[in-house]
Parts: C-alpha cells; structure tokens; sequence
C-alpha cells in the first residue's frame, strides 16, 4: 500500500482509490457489487468516501493473508462494524454508569 503523509482527499475517484491501495479497479468495482463499499452520490460516477479506503484496505488484508473470498470479506467486515457499535454502546452505558454512581471521568 501507498503511504503518503498527506492526509487522504474527502473523495476519492476509483482510480485514486485503485492507485492508492494499489488494485486492480475491477477488483474494487466487484466490492461494489458484494456491497462492501458504495459509491458517492453526485459528480463522477465512482466517487468513494476515505471511509472505503480503509474498507477495502481491511478487503485486501483479509483476502491476502487468511485467503478469504469477496463474500467472507463481506461478512468479517460487517462483524466488524457490529463489534466497533458494540463498544462504542458499551463506553456510553459504562460513562452513564459511572456518572450515576456520582463520580468523574
């Protein structure tokens, strides 16, 4: 993968996003179709948020090193997400918890 040290763009073409993860497009456009990452509304035609940069990142890195298919990479991402939700729900339950009990963070 390709490391800039500028931030990347807010918007990302689908050759800006090929060339960065270093991709064949047609390997993101199948991502599309799993419905792993979806295009942006408006403008060009495949416009991608960062938030598919690191989606297809964690695609590629699942595909290279367990040798998992498009449509497994598809299912560990959205367990993933619930995982990410989860904590998140449990930070704000324990923060609630903590206030209730009158203490500080």
């Amino acid at each position: 993968m390709n490391q800039d040290s500028a931030a990347p763009p807010l918007r990302l073409t689908l050759g800006e996003l090929s060339q960065r993860l270093g991709i064949e497009a047609e390997r993101i456009l199948a991502m599309v179709e799993e419905g792993i990452i979806e295009p942006l509304e408006g403008g060009e035609r495949y416009c991608f948020s960062v938030e598919s940069l690191y989606r297809v990142g964690t695609v590629v890195r699942l595909q290279r090193d367990l040798r998992i298919n498009l449509a497994g990479a598809a299912l560990a991402l959205q367990l993933l997400d619930e995982i990410s939700a989860l904590r998140s729900r449990v930070t704000t339950l324990e923060q609630l918890l903590f206030e209730e009990e009158g203490g500080e963070k």
